[in-house]
């Protein structure tokens, strides 16, 4: 497809995400359902007004309806599109990236990402545009209580923390609000560091991805729990007591375990290609099976869908907790984590003791991903690196969906020759794109 990737429309604001692309894909929405209803929401970033009100203007000149419910959470859009029984859910965001992108993700009205085959028709209506007679101009409504209803419906899954202390890293995202209240509401102390919300440093060293910063504030403050959530808080990170990060994958593991303490095992539950070996292995002993999906949360939610399984996830930290949400939620499974280590009763790193596989993960910057991974020669070096791997380890290279780089991803139970391969892979990568 032109425009939808592996997690909705993303680019460069004012570049390629445009107040024209924005009032196309809004527009677009009128053409697949007549006089929709369609709550947009976005998060911090500068460009996040000038979009959605674009959008909001193509959905209107079609004859839609438009609930506008500012700053929140992309899942918190998701939910609040079921709650207004609307057609469609847009969040404006660029989620992990950095401040200077944006992007567009769409949900149905059940809450679910859409398909390929739905984005596909939105792509086919933004080649025209739809526009209704004067008196059949839409409407909007900005929904001031939006947050509230969202807060409310994190709050009704946790329980209560009283005398827990959490740290919490709220990106300069969408969380910023969100995720303090909800938890001071669960009766934890909290301490939120980067909650700016003007969105010109959102992700900027701060969030999921760098939640390792964390780990020398988590030590000195004697918290029980460190979250850290991406720019539009999908996504969740989480510390232990003594500053160790606890990755998705990990996460995955911890709840399914303490399900299996609650005689409520899974039989099944979704990862992705990316799950580490280890959790793998552990769940398996513990009579788990784990199934892998594509990497990116909809896949995700599309193989639970197929197999019934309740609980998915991915390393990044998107988990999906199918008896609370329809994507994934950082907020949603932080609150769900602190619940199942408080009724555990025992501390976070004691709930987390499985042992992962050394993994070393590289992105490489490229001209063209597509033509990178496409290489024969390149698929040549991968198949002699499996080779060596044998049932030691496993090699995994992608595209990635939402930037222009290629990934790596070597997991071996050797550390040494883990990073050994992936820089063999890389350094191949960087002489092909050199030679572009």
């Amino acid at each position: 497809m032109m425009y939808f990737g592996t997690d909705g429309i993303r680019g460069i604001s004012n570049r390629e995400i445009t107040p024209q692309l924005a009032h196309a894909v809004g527009n677009a929405l009128t053409q697949c359902i007549e006089r929709c209803r369609v709550v947009v929401g976005r998060d911090t970033r500068r460009s996040g007004s000038m979009l959605a009100h674009a959008l909001a203007a193509g959905v209107m000149q079609g004859g839609g309806e438009v609930l506008d419910v500012d700053i929140l959470p992309t899942p918190g859009i998701a939910y609040l599109s079921k709650l207004y029984q609307a057609d469609f859910g847009i969040v404006i965001s660029a989620s992990h990236n950095p401040p200077e992108y944006n992007g567009i993700k769409v949900f149905d009205a059940r809450g679910y990402k859409l398909d390929e085959a739905h984005e596909a028709r939105i792509e086919a209506a933004m080649a025209n545009i739809h526009s209704v007679s004067a008196d059949g101009v839409g409407t909007y409504e900005f929904v001031h209580n939006a947050a509230d209803s969202y807060i409310a419906h994190l709050v009704g899954c946790g329980v209560s923390l009283k005398g827990k202390r959490i740290l919490l890293d709220c990106a300069n995202g969408a969380a910023w609000d969100a995720a303090p209240r909800a938890f001071r509401l669960l009766g934890a102390q909290v301490d939120a560091l980067h909650v700016g919300h003007g969105g010109a440093d959102i992700n900027d060293r701060c969030g999921a991805l760098w939640a390792q910063l964390l780990s020398e504030r988590m030590r000195a403050g004697e918290y029980d729990m460190g979250f850290a959530f991406d720019g539009d808080s999908d996504r969740l990170i989480a510390l232990d007591e003594k500053g160790n990060v606890v990755d998705g994958d990990q996460i995955l593991y911890i709840l399914s375990m303490f399900a299996k303490s609650q005689g409520k095992a899974p039989d099944t539950v979704v990862g992705t290609f990316h799950t580490n070996m280890g959790i793998e292995r552990a769940l398996a002993d513990a009579g788990i099976r784990l199934l892998r999906a594509d990497i990116g949360d909809k896949y995700v939610l599309q193989s639970m869908l197929r197999c019934g399984a309740k609980l998915g996830a991915e390393q990044s930290g998107h988990i999906i907790l199918s008896d609370y949400a329809t994507t994934g939620d950082g907020i949603l499974s932080a609150i769900v984590l602190s619940a199942v280590v408080s009724r555990a009763e025992r501390p976070l790193s004691q709930c987390n003791d499985v042992e992962l596989y050394p993994q070393c993960n590289r992105s490489i910057p490229v001209g063209d991903k597509l033509r990178i991974i496409n290489n024969s020669d390149l698929a040549e070096q991968v198949e002699r690196v499996r080779r060596q791997l044998g049932d030691r380890g496993r090699v995994l290279l992608r595209a990635s969906g939402t930037e222009p780089k290629v990934r790596v991803t070597v997991e071996c139970d050797d550390r040494d020759i883990a990073e050994k391969l992936t820089h063999e892979i890389a350094d191949f990568i960087l002489k092909l794109n050199f030679q572009a």
